[in-house]
């Protein structure tokens, strides 16, 4: 009887076991590069070193037409953490939409972590989440009473190490520099220190700890992890340099300034740096170098990567995390004879976006699927096994992380008053004026020659999807039901 009676408990606490697995709700590591375009080896681009990203890569799917919906970190982050296009956004519409939270408005939606958050998640934000590192207002970005998303998070972390306070973390480089005004801070340099030397070694550090008080917890977390680099000013330690030191670089492709109308500008937030009197559009030499340090901010970000991958095999939570890495827009390289973001070309708002998670099929297998950073809000619920909000602006992902084959949807963006939609063809761009640009990507021309007058239906086609893709964003403008703010 003894034995049978063993043998019914052992079944029983298999069962429960199984059980227990079985409902275990997904954790969610989110990983946020500022400033990063598509520069990675997973990518095509194989001078770069990266090796933690493409092992990333390799384990999932790495989406090599994943769009922003703007070219701008604050917006683009708005996308990313409503699941919504916002055409009108700017640098600080998080911190309107908690303006509008705290004054009781209806129509503000739950978004992404706070969504997580109100189904028993612990969410956590280290670093540059949101626009500010570390989430808070005011001068110097750390002012308690001004929260830029206070529905959001559990804790929202930003070490500060010898760099005064966020404003100063988000503008760095060694030795606790920190931007006041723009012509004193180099452009760019490397340090010869470790990776402690910049802000992202803190924010990894701090990563890693959080990491392991998440894994002693029984409560699902999403956890995400936002780093500086590649932003500006250049700056990294001295070993990510060295890898690309004595390294021949191809040609810019497109570098002429477009001789037509366009979203083309003069490169401000770059030229505004100490650059020794030098430009990187008449000084080859100078432009080379330019871009072997914004190389080494991205080998740099890569080495951190690595570091919260290598904490999560240990920590055994991998076999239940889905990983995301995501490129809040790309950057000008000298491209159309720009050097930085804040446009609707193709540099400003192709990024990364890599998903990975255990037992994905064809792991490996890149998508070239044309998506967008909305996306992401509906396919995080959709593998976590949560309800998908009806108000979100983006299509799961789901049928391409179950195949890579499968087709994408057309991709908007917008910026100061302008518009754009991209296709698996042609690229068209709207102005407020009505003025269009209409790019054929089927061409080695690419974005150089303005095509509109010789394609008027396609013109007419694709002007009419995109206003219509935001005129049903309006349908969807209404006020969330059952949902506390106030966990």
């Amino acid at each position: 009887m003894s034995f049978i009676l063993r043998n019914i408990a052992l079944c029983a606490t298999l069962l429960c076991a199984l059980t227990a697995s079985a409902t275990q709700k997904k954790n969610v590591l989110l990983i946020c590069v500022d400033d990063l375009r598509p520069e990675l080896n997973c990518f095509g681009v194989d001078y770069i070193h990266s090796p933690n990203i493409d092992r990333l890569a390799a384990s999932g799917r790495a989406f090599h037409n994943h769009y922003v919906n703007a070219p701008t970190c604050g917006a683009s982050r708005y996308s990313l953490l409503t699941g919504d296009y916002y055409p009108e956004a700017k640098n600080y519409a998080l911190f309107d939409r908690a303006k509008q939270l705290k004054d009781g408005d209806r129509f503000v939606r739950p978004s992404l972590p706070a969504w997580f958050r109100q189904h028993g998640y612990t969410t956590t934000a280290i670093g540059k989440i949101s626009h500010h590192p570390g989430g808070l207002g005011g001068k110097n970005w750390d002012n308690p009473s001004q929260v830029e998303m206070p529905d959001a998070w559990d804790e929202n972390l930003q070490p500060l190490g010898d760099w005064q306070h966020p404003r100063g973390v988000m503008h760095a480089l060694a030795e606790g520099k920190i931007r006041t005004e723009a012509n004193k801070l180099d452009v760019f340099e490397a340090f010869d220190g470790d990776d402690q030397s910049y802000p992202d070694g803190l924010i990894a550090d701090k990563a890693l700890k959080q990491l392991e008080l998440l894994a002693a917890s029984d409560q699902p977390f999403f956890l995400a992890v936002g780093f500086i680099r590649p932003h500006l000013p250049f700056g990294a330690p001295k070993q990510y340099h060295d890898l690309y030191a004595e390294l021949g670089l191809p040609p810019i492709p497109h570098a002429d300034k477009p001789q037509h109308q366009s979203t083309w500008h003069s490169s401000g937030e770059f030229m505004k740096y100490e650059r020794w009197s030098r430009n990187p559009n008449t000084d080859l030499a100078f432009s080379d170098e330019v871009r072997r340090h914004y190389a080494a901010c991205v080998s740099y970000v890569d080495a951190q990567v690595g570091k919260l991958m290598e904490r999560l095999d240990q920590s055994k939570l991998r076999e239940n995390t889905v990983v995301i890495l995501w490129g809040d827009h790309g950057w000008h390289l000298g491209e159309h004879g720009i050097w930085g973001k804040h446009t609707l070309f193709e540099e400003s708002l192709r990024s990364p976006l890599i998903i990975s998670y255990p037992k994905i099929p064809q792991a490996g297998e890149a998508s070239t699927a044309i998506v967008e950073t909305t996306d992401i809000f509906p396919t995080l619920c959709e593998l976590a096994e949560l309800p998908v909000p009806k108000y979100l602006n983006g299509t799961t992902l789901r049928p391409h992380l179950q195949d890579p084959n499968s087709k994408g949807h057309d991709a908007v963006s917008y910026q100061s008053g302008r518009q754009t939609i991209r296709n698996e063809y042609y690229r068209l761009i709207l102005h407020a004026s009505g003025y269009v640009e209409l790019y054929d990507h089927s061409n080695l021309q690419g974005e150089t020659v303005n095509v509109a007058r010789d394609h008027p239906e396609i013109v007419k086609r694709m002007k009419k999807t995109l206003l219509d893709r935001f005129d049903k964003r309006s349908e969807k403008l209404i006020a969330p039901q059952g949902f506390d703010l106030k966990r």
